[in-house]
């Protein structure tokens, strides 16, 4: 039974109802759903554990991007190094916010391979200077660094390059 101002209707009369979207009949399933099978063998189980924001969105962040577990710090690996600017056409509709929600700014860096706050370097094009990842891609662009610039003639000046990163941390 679903509460509708004040007065209950059985389930079926609310998916039935015309003027509830096809988005709002589904999210009730999924809730429902939810509510009889998920959330009581989550609170069966002891090993369940809850995570903060934050560490909730990093490991999205891992899970979605598939961020290795693997890359060592001071392991070189090969990528391809572009460029990009805060424009709209080639960022969301947030252009001077990062995927990890800060400002960008020289020695900002978008991967998808790598954790967010990964640190690195790129000796062959910038010598000792360190960059951090703080913003993603495509997720097509699965061996790809994009080096953020104030602007867009720096970045399509920068080109494309094929160097190897050094992985910090």
């Amino acid at each position: 039974m679903v509460e509708k101002q004040g007065f209950l209707y059985p389930l079926s009369d609310v998916l039935k109802n015309r003027e509830i979207t096809m988005a709002k009949r589904i999210f009730i399933l999924a809730a429902l759903g939810f509510a009889l099978f998920a959330a009581p063998s989550l609170a069966e189980n002891p090993d369940v554990c809850w995570y903060s924001y934050e560490e909730t969105r990093n490991i999205q962040a891992k899970v979605a991007i598939g961020a290795p577990e693997t890359d060592e710090p001071g392991t070189p690996k090969t990528v391809w190094v572009t460029a990009y600017s805060s424009t709209p056409e080639e960022t969301d509709a947030t252009p001077f916010i990062t995927a990890s929600q800060t400002e960008v700014r020289d020695g900002v860096i978008a991967a998808n391979f790598l954790p967010i706050g990964t640190r690195v370097m790129i000796p062959e094009l910038f010598g000792e200077k360190i960059f951090v990842v703080e913003d993603r891609m495509h997720r097509r662009k699965k061996n790809f660094v994009d080096i953020w610039m104030p602007s867009k003639e720096e970045a399509r000046n920068f080109g494309i390059a094929k160097a190897d990163i050094v992985i910090l941390d």
